[in-house]
């Protein structure tokens, strides 16, 4: 394989527009939206704008992902954020056919030495239910813990990809996984949450992956139902460090994969998370293109115009809907 064909980059336009029926007087937001410059990818250029026109300024947080924030403090009746990216991805290194199978006294001495703790206990949306332990007393937890490592987290995760079915609005963005799990469908936000949850209470330390996935190159069959953002968990291997498991698509995590931010589920990397004040309605709309480019993607009016007008409104009574919409951004 050539050097060019090892390596893809992508230009990312992800427009985000809240309308208001009558003026607010405040605005706050937080955005996780900058991909990150680690492993295998490279954030080459980003930008964010807003509009009306609002300082936008930066930090890390706790556990190292960029957080745009900015206040609008004066009237407005809509709130548009545009941010663009330019990212380079090499292809990651093929992994090994299995581990040893004494990887897993490895394992065991991070539980034993505390390392990972974030990500080997259950979280809010990564919960050990009694749903999620009946699930993966099927797959065999037992059978799991008697081959190697990245043997069982393959496993989970084709059990996963093969026992749900993708089905978008079938779940709310603070739905728990019994409600996936029950139904047996889901988005991609889920499935990884289902992950999570089953890996860690093998004792695998797995994180929550907020970001994108590019098409599929002209000529190959695109995937079906899936949307520009996505999620899926890094599972922490001896030996291996931190590796991407899809479970939305049964395939370890490629050049394809944009990673923007990690957290312990999706709590931690909402891409938008704020607050207004007035009393009026919301409506919102979101446009998200991940398409190979070598240069950033500049803002056309009228592309962007004919993506929000044909995005579903959020009726203006339904403020858990509006929630719902805002985080679909993430599945």
């Amino acid at each position: 394989m050539n050097a060019v064909a090892m390596t893809a980059q992508y230009a990312i336009r992800h427009v985000t527009r809240f309308s208001y029926t009558s003026p607010v007087s405040e605005s706050v937001m937080e955005l996780r939206m900058r991909p990150v410059t680690a492993g295998v990818q490279r954030c080459l250029q980003f930008e964010v704008d807003v509009q009306p026109r609002a300082r936008v300024f930066a930090y890390r947080d706790f556990l190292g992902n960029w957080v745009h924030h900015f206040d609008i403090p004066r009237r407005h009746t809509q709130l548009v954020i545009t941010s663009r990216a330019q990212v380079q991805i090499d292809a990651p290194p093929p992994l090994p056919a299995a581990l040893a199978h004494d990887a897993w006294q490895e394992v065991d001495a991070w539980g034993a030495n505390g390392e990972h703790w974030d990500f080997r206990q259950p979280s809010h949306y990564a919960a050990w239910s009694p749903a999620l332990l009946a699930f993966l007393d099927a797959v065999g937890p037992e059978s799991l813990r008697a081959g190697d490592p990245l043997t069982a987290a393959q496993r989970v995760m084709r059990a996963v990809h093969e026992q749900f079915a993708y089905t978008p609005n079938s779940t709310r963005v603070d739905s728990p996984i019994d409600d996936a799990l029950s139904a047996r469908r889901g988005v991609c936000q889920d499935f990884t949450h289902i992950m999570i949850a089953a890996l860690r209470r093998l004792g695998l330390p797995c994180r929550y992956v907020s970001g994108y996935i590019a098409p599929r190159p002209a000529g190959e069959d695109q995937d079906a139902g899936t949307i520009a953002t996505h999620a899926w968990p890094d599972v922490c291997l001896p030996g291996l460090g931190w590796v991407g498991l899809d479970p939305t698509h049964g395939v370890s995590v490629g050049a394809r994969h944009v990673v923007v931010a990690l957290g312990r589920d999706y709590a931690d990397v909402p891409p938008t998370k704020g607050t207004f004040k007035g009393a009026t309605d919301s409506t919102l709309a979101v446009s998200v293109d991940v398409t190979p480019a070598t240069a950033l993607p500049t803002l056309d009016p009228a592309v962007v115009e004919m993506a929000w007008s044909a995005a579903a409104a959020v009726p203006p009574d339904d403020e858990q809907r509006l929630q719902e919409q805002q985080q679909q951004q993430q599945q």
